[in-house]
This record gives C-alpha cells, sequence and structure tokens, in this order.
C-alpha cells in the first residue's frame, strides 16, 4: 500500500455518461415517488438476520444443548452473520440505509457484533476499494496476501499455481482473522501510511475502542458460555469455529466474484499517478454482476451481486438495485460502455477460479491487456 491515495483519473472524454445516468436513476425514483433508502422489505429482512444470528446464542446460553444441536444453531448464526455483513453493516455504513445518520450510525455498528470494527471497514472499503476499485497498491481487497495473488502486478510465486484449490480454505479463516487480529494490523498500517488522518490522539482512543470491542466480543461468544452455562472450552471454541468458517467462506465468496473474475480488468496509473480512464467507467470495467435473476440470493447477498451499481451508486440502499439495473445497463449500452454480467452464481464462481489459475500460473502477464 502506497504512503497515501494519489492517484487521479484524467479521462473525461465520456465523463458526460455519469452525468446522464445520475440523471436517468434520480428521475426514477421522483417518478415512482420512491425514497432511495430502505422500504419495508429492507427493515423485515434486517429483523430477520438479526433474529437470525442471535436466538440460536440465545437458545445455547438458555437450553444445555446437544453437539448436533451446537451445529445446527451455530451454523445458522454463521449463515446470518455473513448476511448482517452483506445487507445491514454494509448499507448502514454506505449511508445508503436511512437519510437518518444515527440510524445509519447505529446499525452500522452491527459491524461490532460480528466481530469488527466500523473504523477500519470505512477507510479499507469505502474509502480505497470504491476509490480505487482493483487498482494494485490502493485496493486492499487485491492486496498481495503473499500466497494469495489477486492482482496481476503483484510478485508472483510457485506456490500461487495452487491458489485455485487452497483459497477457499482462506476465506473459511477470513472473519476470523478480522475478529482477532485483522483491525489491530489495519489500524496501524492506515495511520502510518496516511490512509488515516487520525492525530495521536484519536488513534490511541480508536485502539483502546478495538481492544475493548474484541475483549467484549469474546467475552460474550466464547467466555460466557464456558464460565457462565457450564460448556466445555473445546464444545464452544469448535462451534465458534465452525461459525466464522462458514461466514468466511460466504463472504470470501461472494465479495470476489464481483471484482475478482476472468473478466474484470485490472488497470495501473501511468508514471504521473494516473488512470487514464473516467471515474464512473473504470468502475464498469473492474465490476461485474451476477444471478441477477435469482431472487432468493439477491436477498441474502444484500445485492452484492448488483455490484455494478452499487459501485456507481453506494448510497441507494441495496433493495432498489433490481430496479436502476435497467437503467444502467441501457446507459451502458447506448455509450458502448461494457457491462459485465454473469448470467448464474456458478458462472461467476467459475469465472473466478479461472482468475485464480491465470494469475497462479502466468508469471509474465502482458499488463497492457489488465
Amino acid at each position: 500500500m502506497q504512503a497515501k491515495p494519489k492517484i487521479r483519473f484524467t479521462n473525461k472524454n465520456r465523463s458526460q455518461f455519469f452525468g446522464i445516468l445520475k440523471t436517468r436513476v434520480d428521475n426514477f425514483f421522483t417518478e415512482n415517488n420512491l425514497n432511495k433508502t430502505a422500504n419495508s422489505e429492507m427493515v423485515v429482512k434486517t429483523i430477520t438476520l438479526i433474529a437470525a444470528y442471535f436466538i440460536p446464542f440465545i437458545c445455547v446460553l438458555v437450553f444445555q444443548l446437544n453437539n448436533l444441536q451446537l451445529l445446527a444453531a451455530y451454523s445458522l448464526m454463521g449463515i446470518a452473520m455473513a448476511g448482517i455483513g452483506m445487507c445491514v453493516m454494509h448499507d448502514a455504513n454506505h449511508n445508503a440505509y436511512s437519510s437518518n445518520g444515527k440510524i445509519n450510525k447505529y446499525l452500522g455498528y452491527s459491524l461490532n457484533l460480528i466481530g469488527g470494527m466500523v473504523y477500519n471497514w470505512k477507510l479499507q472499503h469505502n474509502v480505497l476499494h470504491h476509490t480505487y476499485t482493483n487498482i494494485h497498491g490502493m485496493d486492499d481487497d487485491i492486496a498481495n496476501k503473499s500466497i494469495l495473488r489477486f492482482s496481476p502486478h503483484s510478485p508472483p510465486k510457485k506456490i500461487h499455481k495452487f491458489q485455485f484449490i487452497y483459497v477457499f480454505f482462506f476465506y473459511t479463516i477470513l472473519t476470523i482473522y478480522w475478529a482477532l487480529l485483522k483491525d489491530f494490523v489495519q489500524l496501524k498500517r492506515y495511520k502510518e501510511n496516511g490512509v488515516s488522518r487520525a492525530n495521536k490522539k484519536e488513534y490511541f482512543n480508536n485502539l483502546v475502542k478495538t481492544i475493548i470491542s474484541k475483549v467484549l466480543y469474546i467475552g460474550v461468544f466464547i467466555v460466557v458460555p464456558i464460565v457462565v452455562f457450564g460448556y466445555s472450552f473445546w464444545q464452544i471454541f469448535g462451534f465458534f469455529m465452525v461459525m466464522h468458517a462458514i461466514a468466511g467462506l460466504v463472504l470470501g465468496v461472494v465479495f470476489q466474484m464481483a471484482h475478482s473474475v476472468i473478466e474484470t480488468s485490472y488497470p495501473i496509473p501511468n508514471e504521473k499517478g494516473e488512470i487514464e480512464n473516467d471515474w464512473a467507467i473504470h468502475q464498469l470495467n473492474t465490476t461485474m454482476n451476477f444471478a441477477r435473476g435469482n431472487k432468493l440470493l439477491s436477498w441474502y447477498v444484500g445485492g452484492l451481486n448488483f455490484q455494478v451499481e452499487h459501485h456507481l451508486f453506494p448510497n441507494i440502499c441495496h433493495v432498489h438495485y433490481t430496479k436502476i439495473a435497467p437503467i444502467v445497463k441501457q446507459t451502458c449500452k447506448e455509450y458502448g460502455i461494457p457491462y459485465l454480467d454473469s448470467p448464474t452464481f456458478f458462472e461467476a464462481l467459475k469465472s473466478h477460479v479461472k482468475m485464480l489459475k491465470k494469475f497462479g500460473y502466468e508469471f509474465n502477464l502482458d499488463l497492457a491487456t489488465m
């Protein structure tokens, strides 16, 4: 990660594209008397996911569950945990859930309930990922992870040729790493490289908040069931890891299928630190939708399968993406801009695996084509 974000988008030849698109999307909401934020469907989804996360845990505490019942409870919690991350906290921390800032703020803290920290997440996701999508050295989502290579511009290693196999194991430990270590690593790194503008006092306060949040999280979900309710350490720790493995696998796969696929590009800045493209068109070149017609999947992943619409309009609640997608697609067609869209979940997953193979085997890629 370079010292400070200095990348600029310079090509304005088709800059009118995004202006026209924004006008059309705004007109859609005005003409249909719709609010861009959450509706009743979103509220029901929020209650459902939070209940699916906490009710099984309450059952763990109230009833002395056997191992099979614990497996069912923690598996459901893992599914709900990923759902909260993709739907509730994601929209809230983009200020897309409500026009009321306090509602966004407090629902955004649902991230802390599943082991993360809002402060770091906003820097990684809102600032770095959404601004510098798929740009090596800027987008943390494709940053060099030693034995994983998500960018053709990362240093290659021989072990990468097997990453299409072992990557899914690392997805399963994604959220447990996040819950225990990642926030501390990011807090320090973002301060050192200038991504975070916190002064010494603010940095210290954020560090204290992170420590307190992690202690509370581990205390509630591991210590309390063992010390107060008599479960063995290995029971709770084992099923706690099952919960995180499920959540991590879901989150890892869903987020990567939108950007780390064979169809997307991985542009690099010129010697002046410039990306010779319009920002909105850059988003379209580096982002892909998948399985837009799958209603159940769309409900669960919080519209992350409509990632094109999300990257262009992150402040619109995801429940509206199905409605504005045809507008985006048609406008792209008019301006001759690619609208990347995989028809099914498995086609997108196949594309992700192809990308992992390509970056794993081809060490001398023609960077100009990426």
